[in-house]
Order: C-alpha cells, then structure tokens, then sequence
C-alpha cells in the first residue's frame, strides 16, 4: 500500500501489545483485546496501524526477538487480510522487522534509525517498505538520564540526515523514507516543546516527518499525572500540523480525525 505524503495529514494509530505499555498498561497485551482494538483503530479513521510488542519507554530493558514476534506476528497475521490501511511494524530488531512483513506489515518503525541492528536496512530494502528514521539519545532504559545538547536542532537534524543518507546507500527508496525527532526519546521537557516550535527545520531535511507526542510526560509534567493528557495532547499535534508535521502518531485516533478537519479547513482559509 501506498502512502499518501504530502497529500493530507496521516494519522498513525497506535497499539502496543506489551504488558508495560506507559501509557495502555498491559490493556491490548491479550491478543483478542488487540485484534478487536486494531480493527477500532481503522474504523476511527486511521490512515497507518503501528503495532509494537516490545515497550521503548524511559528505563524499559528489552525483550527477546522470540518474545516480540509471539506477541506481534499472531496479531498482524489475523488483521492484515481485512484491513484496507498499512500497517507499521514498531521494533529496532530486524528479525522482528522481517517476520512481521512476512504475515502483511509493509512499514518499519525504527526508533533506533538503523544503529542497532545493522540488518534493518537490508530487510527494508529487501521488501521494499517504508522506513521511519527516528532520534534518540542512548537507549530506551538510560535515555531520559539527564540528556544534554549543544545545538538541538542541528544535533538531532545532522543525526536524522546522516540515518537517511545511510539507508539510501544501503538501497532503500528515497520516496520511502519518513523522520522522526524523536519526542520524548532523549529530551528534556522544554527540547520537546523546541522540536514542536520547529518542525519546519527538519522539513528542509527533505522528507516527510512524523511526530509522536501522544499522551507523553512532556504532558504528565505540566499538569500532574491525574490530569487528563487527551486535552493537551489534541493541542499540540494542532500546532505540530500547522508547524509541518505530515504524520501524527496518536493512541485517540477519532478525537485527532475530527479535530485535523477543523485544522485543515484553517489551512484553507489561509491561502
């Protein structure tokens, strides 16, 4: 399936089949409750799935690839013949990557932009997906231990930029390549609010970025954490859109489809 980028606003939904997930808990960890969850993910208006079996948030270990393909593969297997939208492999392993392609995922979602496992690129080439770059500093388990830059955006522009060129040296199709700034993934709280205020700077990288600061602590931090983080969650994937963001990855999908109507009847009277 093709993706149509630059053409509208996409919305990614997200289901995380763990059971740490920091924000679903372990709610879609039972395979029936995620396939039923996956199919309401389509049904809200989602244009991509992104279903990950192993949790990236601060301080989480990772699990073994056996583990993660138990957990995703049953899943996008049973999904992928009767679902009319892509669905996004979220893993940083390549087996994992490749399996999952296998059974009808036709994105990878590396939050690692290749660094961990220097196969992802030749399975992505092999297969011909679509390839999500994102930023991180360290590793999921020591990223958010006091993360510090010199020059923000260009440390994590220069990053972004050096992964693209690698994956397209390695084979991978330009018009397939997507980027993320990784919100949340080695920053403190004012970076992420920064990378909000400056999407179009990694647009000039040249390819299609995708944000993904859905019901994060970017949120959790300004209010306390028995605050609702739909609210804020809603405003700033607005101000992302209007900043350039051609993806936004989201767990409320509805919500983030009527409220991309109201903002791109605004970019109308714009012009």
């Amino acid at each position: 399936m093709r993706l149509e980028l630059g053409k509208r606003i996409l919305i990614m939904g997200i289901l995380n089949v763990t059971p740490d997930s920091f924000y679903d808990g372990d709610r879609y960890f039972d395979r029936s409750r995620a396939i039923d969850r996956a199919y309401q993910i389509e049904s809200e208006g989602a244009d991509i799935i992104d279903i990950g079996g192993e949790s990236t948030r601060p301080g989480s270990e990772p699990i073994p690839t056996n583990a993660e393909i138990d957990r995703v593969c049953p899943i996008i297997e049973e999904i992928a013949p009767r679902i009319k939208i892509p669905i996004s492999i979220d893993t940083c392993k390549s087996e994992v990557a490749e399996a999952a392609i296998r059974v009808g995922a036709s994105i990878i979602n590396d939050i690692s932009s290749l660094s961990f496992d220097s196969r992802m690129s030749v399975i992505a080439s092999r297969y011909n997906t679509y390839l999500i770059l994102m930023h991180m500093k360290g590793r999921p388990k020591t990223m958010q231990d006091d993360p510090h830059y010199d020059n923000l955006l260009e440390e994590i522009g220069a990053f972004l930029r050096d992964a693209a060129n690698r994956a397209i040296a390695e084979g991978i199709d330009e018009d397939k390549i997507i980027i993320d700034p990784g919100i949340g993934f080695g920053k403190t709280l004012i970076d992420n609010y920064r990378i909000i205020n400056n999407i179009d700077y990694f647009k000039r990288i040249g390819f299609p970025v995708l944000i993904g600061l859905s019901m994060k602590s970017l949120i959790g931090k300004l209010y306390g954490e028995n605050y609702d983080r739909l609210p804020a969650t809603l405003a700033l994937n607005a101000v992302s859109i209007m900043n350039g963001a051609d993806i936004i990855r989201v767990h409320d999908v509805e919500a983030h489809r009527l409220a991309i109507v109201a903002i791109e009847k605004l970019k109308e009277a714009a012009q």
